[in-house]
């Protein structure tokens, strides 16, 4: 996938090879599907008797006539696919997301056949424009086409099918709007593959010297500020959550910060992300079932870093810090203990009652540490962080927990854009008193009830006044809604979503 070619062109499709040729086709009730002039015999010749009525996901193939004593047909195949009624007054994030559905099921449709090439037709829908309509299809077949074989040797064949190598989005108009959607959706897919790789490495092939190199490389190629604070520095700051965490391991912890500011002096959104790159649960050791999956416990970290590989491919105008605090959290003879207290680098004491409540101890000082540093006019921070989210919004909603009213639905509506839907949790005194402690000013768990908001309020007191979201994506990480563009696994959730924010974002909006 990060070496699909993707191009447009205005000039007619029969005038290259292709393995397939794709048009899109939009139900309407009790009539033939809306659809290109050029597939327009042959669909009206399927829908009268039966065969596709242009629902969503439905597919119509046909192989072209070659005409005696003429050269081979440009398309070896064609593949009319339905949308499914699209009304006029449709939202427009459903659409895109219905022609993101549409990608996904052209990947599998390469797939099933085995296709290299691919030219799409692209549609004139009344909802949306070429542009959204580029992006969104483009992030589709990207996102769709996703495989990670990285491990894969004896049991890998060289007839294993490769993935697409060109997509080509034919319009006949507008191809300027159409390069600009089709650039976008390259990246922002390219983005969400990156968070999905970091998730899908090993706990032995991801730790936080990875998270730091792979954001060393990223301020090398595309001229981004790095820092990374090692342990003896964070031993001088005193930053007692991330330091805790990491006792009981043998890698030692890091903070990597990436750094973006346009030319001309902007507001400055930071995002935190949670790197805990393998979590046993320490000493309150989880169960052993399942505990594989804990190497996605630094999909928070990889969102984020994706996040900024896309912001300094776009250059936007709005100045983005992005902090990653990362460590392991292993039972080791030094772990941290349920019942000892610690200090976080804004003075505030905390009683660890259970070392499992890992992420929010890490997040505490990034979230000081960065609006300490960098004061930004607004910080999200974005964690694997509860078993409780799942719970309470199952893996079709992302939590969010905010204290500004503005920030929130901004994320919620760059969320809806990018087909990634957050669901607003409260947060008052009455959760943050669950977290009282008796021996500290906190304590890292305040019982089963409402654990996804009173990790959150955990989180509060390390925030003061800016204006901050949490995104509790414990849910959302894998085993996301399943979709034909997010695979099994990890989803790479909040990517687009941030790039939404930031590609929205009014200057002032917060005040």
């Amino acid at each position: 996938m990060e070496t699909t070619r993707v191009t447009t062109t205005d000039k007619p499709v029969d005038s290259f090879e292709t393995d397939l040729l794709v048009y899109l086709a939009t139900r309407i009730k009790d009539r033939a599907p809306r659809c290109d002039k050029a597939v327009m015999a042959q669909v009206k010749k399927a829908f009268d008797l039966g065969d596709f009525k242009g629902k969503k996901g439905e597919q119509l193939f046909y192989y072209p006539q070659v005409p005696a004593k003429e050269k081979q047909s440009s398309a070896r195949r064609i593949l009319v696919l339905g949308l499914g009624e699209i009304a006029p007054q449709e939202d427009g994030a459903m659409v895109c997301d219905t022609l993101r559905e549409a990608g996904g099921h052209l990947a599998a449709a390469c797939k099933k056949i085995r296709a290299k090439e691919m030219i799409i037709c692209l549609p004139s829908l009344d909802t949306q424009g070429p542009e959204q309509v580029a992006q969104s299809l483009v992030e589709g077949v990207l996102l769709g086409d996703y495989r990670f074989t990285k491990y894969k040797e004896t049991t890998k064949k060289k007839t294993d099918y490769e993935g697409i190598a060109a997509i080509k989005l034919a319009c006949k108009t507008s191809v300027k709007l159409v390069r600009k959607g089709m650039i976008r959706g390259k990246v922002c897919a390219r983005a969400v593959c990156a968070a999905r790789d970091m998730a899908h490495e090993p706990g032995n092939g991801w730790t936080s010297a990875d998270f730091a190199g792979f954001a060393k490389t990223l301020a090398n190629t595309h001229g981004l500020d790095y820092r990374c604070i090692e342990k003896k520095e964070m031993e001088k700051m005193g930053m007692g959550g991330i330091l805790a965490v990491n006792q009981g391991s043998a890698i030692p912890p890091r903070m990597i910060i990436l750094e973006y500011q346009p030319a001309k002096k902007s507001e400055t959104l930071l995002l935190v992300g949670k790197g805990v790159t393998f979590d046993s649960g320490g000493i309150s050791l989880k169960p052993g079932a399942g505990m594989e999956e804990m190497k996605y416990d630094m999909c928070g970290g990889a969102a984020v870093l994706a996040a900024m590989q896309a912001v300094g491919e776009e250059k936007p105008d709005l100045g983005v810090v992005a902090i990653i605090p990362a460590t392991d959290n292993m039972p080791g003879g030094s772990a941290v203990r349920p019942g000892d207290i610690i200090q976080h680098f804004n003075q505030v004491t905390a009683e660890i009652v259970n070392t499992d409540a890992e992420g929010r101890m890490i997040l505490g000082d990034a979230l000081a540490y960065g609006i300490k540093t960098f004061k930004p006019d607004c910080v999200v921070d974005v964690a694997t962080l509860t078993g409780a989210v799942v719970i309470g919004l199952g893996h079709h909603y992302t939590g969010l927990i905010s204290n500004n009213d503005t920030l929130a639905k901004s994320l919620e509506a760059a969320g809806k854009q990018a087909g990634e839907p957050l669901w607003r949790l409260p947060l008052n005194k009455h959760y943050k008193k669950q977290i009282e402690s008796k021996v500290a000013d906190i304590k890292n768990i305040g019982g089963k009830a409402g654990g996804t908001i009173t990790a959150a309020a955990y989180l509060s007191h390390f925030v003061g006044k800016t204006p901050w979201a949490h995104l509790d994506i414990a849910g959302t990480a894998w085993d996301f809604t399943k979709k034909t563009y997010i695979p099994k696994g990890p989803s790479g959730i909040c990517v687009r979503t941030f790039l939404n924010l930031i590609k929205n974002w009014k200057t002032g909006k917060l005040k």
